[in-house]
């Protein structure tokens, strides 16, 4: 009895030590139009390394996007998204003036959180942010939080 009433308790601390730890982001995916043209974008304009992908089927793409995680892109969409700005994804940059320089070569217009043209929003702990899509209309804020 005294051996049964360990092996409970161990499985019990076991189940309860599982349940009690919080889940941890592991990767964003995003249903794409065109994989070729997705990928060069989230490479060459934002600047993400590749990941090695095992499906290898030509319709996936990873992407690091900092600590362990990763941005899957999946080809198959067969529309652009239109989600409005507050649904985005936001990656920071230490120069954001580095960067807008980056998006205008591409030929990306970005704006403030109000939807300003060629603005960039102050938030007030001074953190500069902007807001842009990328080619299939997913909203993408970049801003400085990673500034030295």
């Amino acid at each position: 009895m005294k051996s049964l009433l360990i092996l409970l308790s161990g499985i019990f601390f076991s189940f309860s030590q599982a349940m009690s730890q919080q889940p941890v982001l592991d990767h964003i995916a995003i249903y794409v139009t065109d994989l070729k043209k997705s990928s060069a974008f989230y490479r060459d304009v934002l600047g993400l390394g590749s990941l090695p992908e095992p499906f290898h089927d030509g319709k996936h793409a990873w992407f690091a996007i900092g600590q362990g995680k990763q941005l899957h892109i999946i080809e198959g969409a067969t529309s652009r998204a239109d989600q409005p700005k507050r649904n985005h994804a936001c990656f920071r940059i230490a120069s954001l003036q580095d960067f807008i320089t980056r998006l205008r070569k591409a030929g990306i217009a970005y704006e403030d959180l109000k939807g300003t043209p060629g603005a960039i929003t102050l938030r007030p702990d001074g953190i500069q942010q902007i807001y842009f899509r990328d080619l299939d209309g997913y909203w993408i804020e970049m801003n400085d939080a990673g500034k030295q």
